[in-house]
């Protein structure tokens, strides 16, 4: 079954009144995405990996991969964890002119164009169109304008594809990776805003001769009422989304997509899923999780006799402090600036770990813990008692795994099987 008919059978389910929903893994740190597969251990669903348009591009992208190099990274890392590599899917998330935005439209457009190619041919089959940001030479971008540009990219992703692909559209967009300052409250996207948003992209899908892909829309980004900030979660309210999910039995054959549901309760998701928006993306929470099995370790490892200790927490303090680019904007000067710093649930610390010295320091602190005979109650005071009992992997990757999986796990029940 390909991508565009395993979401199609999750979509009509969903839509049946069936509690049945699929988890979009935001991520490209390898150790999470390791988790994240050994997660799916022992299932039949499908998994659904994405990349977004900053994180991987034609250029490099802050990852330095390009959509060619993210498969094939995503590849080997499900063939090391013994993953079949056919239950794989791969999105492209926010798919548009966004890291070139401080260009004028054409400009940035071109690039896009030439990104989505990229995806495509590297075979993401997932692809979500984002016009929704403005250019350099934007005066006002209305949207129309939007649906325009999105059809525009649809265009040139239906050239490039040998297989069916499945599209996301939509311009009510939660920042990704979390808000960069407080909220007092959100709005949720009114009804009448999301029909219109498919109306408009039918009308210009129908311009650009992609009836086809129109029909192909599997989903729809709209605001749920959840997001999060560094300090904050806003919580799924089921009632006050009631009017918007009862809007979904006028858009054919698609489902909204929910951005942004890190740190939502295992109760919240279920809701989500139940309110008809059935594909739900995390990123953040993941490598957060990731943070609390190193630091962790790290915890234990000041109990331990080893011969040379990882430093990992000093390190990864001093590798962000000497590049505050993508912390500072979430965090605020102040008493509370090195906790925030660390431990905001927004997980700026996420961009650092590629970074040669604090990769030294993991890949010691594993050795160390690998190493070690760590003492029960050591374990279960700083990692908890549910490690797994997979003798096949050491202590360092059962910790990992179990950090993240927890997380992993909520969207899994949320989404039924």
């Amino acid at each position: 079954m390909n991508t565009s008919a395993t979401l199609q059978a999750i979509i009509a389910a969903n839509r049946a009144g069936e509690r049945r929903g699929i988890a979009s893994w935001c991520t490209a740190h390898p150790d999470t995405l390791r988790a994240i597969l050994r997660a799916h251990a022992g299932r039949q669903d499908r998994v659904l990996i994405e990349a977004t348009c900053n994180q991987v591009n034609q250029h490099g992208g802050y990852t330095g991969m390009t959509p060619a190099a993210f498969r094939s990274f995503v590849e080997s890392l499900a063939a090391e964890t013994g993953f079949d590599t056919r239950r794989l899917m791969l999105g492209g998330d926010h798919l548009g002119p966004n890291p070139w935005k401080a260009l004028p439209a054409a400009e940035a457009m071109a690039a896009a164009k030439v990104m989505v190619k990229a995806y495509v041919e590297a075979g993401f089959s997932k692809i979500h169109l984002d016009a929704s940001m403005a250019c350099a030479d934007d005066t006002l971008l209305t949207e129309e304008t939007m649906a325009e540009r999105a059809a525009e990219l649809c265009a040139v992703a239906e050239a490039a594809a040998d297989q069916p692909l499945s599209y996301v559209i939509g311009t009510e967009v939660p920042i990704p990776g979390g808000e960069t300052g407080a909220l007092d409250g959100l709005a949720v996207t009114r009804p009448e805003a999301a029909l219109r948003t498919h109306e408009l992209h039918s009308r210009s899908f129908a311009r650009h001769g992609l009836a086809g892909a129109l029909a192909r829309v599997v989903g729809l980004v709209v605001q749920p009422g959840v997001d999060f900030g560094n300090a904050q979660v806003f919580s799924f309210d089921a009632v006050k989304a009631g009017a918007l999910s009862s809007a979904i039995a006028k858009i054919p054959s698609a489902i909204f997509e929910a951005h942004s549901t890190d740190y939502q309760s295992a109760q919240s998701l279920a809701g989500l899923v139940a309110g008809q928006f059935a594909i739900l993306k995390v990123g953040p929470e993941l490598t957060f999780a990731f943070r609390e099995a190193v630091f962790a370790m790290a915890a234990m490892e000041d109990y331990l006799p080893v011969a040379e200790k990882s430093g990992v927490v000093a390190t990864l303090e001093a590798v962000m402090d000497e590049n505050d680019t993508y912390w500072r904007e979430y965090v605020e000067s102040g008493d509370k600036q090195r906790a925030l710093k660390l431990f905001g649930l927004s997980d700026r610390v996420r961009y650092y770990w590629p970074d040669p010295r604090l990769g030294h320091a993991v890949a010691r602190l594993k050795s160390n813990i690998d190493a070690a005979a760590v003492p029960p109650g050591l374990l279960a005071q700083y990692a908890g008692e549910n490690i797994g009992h997979d003798r096949s992997l050491p202590l360092s990757a059962r910790i990992i795994a179990a950090k993240v999986g927890a997380v992993a796990a909520k969207y899994l029940a949320a989404c039924g099987s």
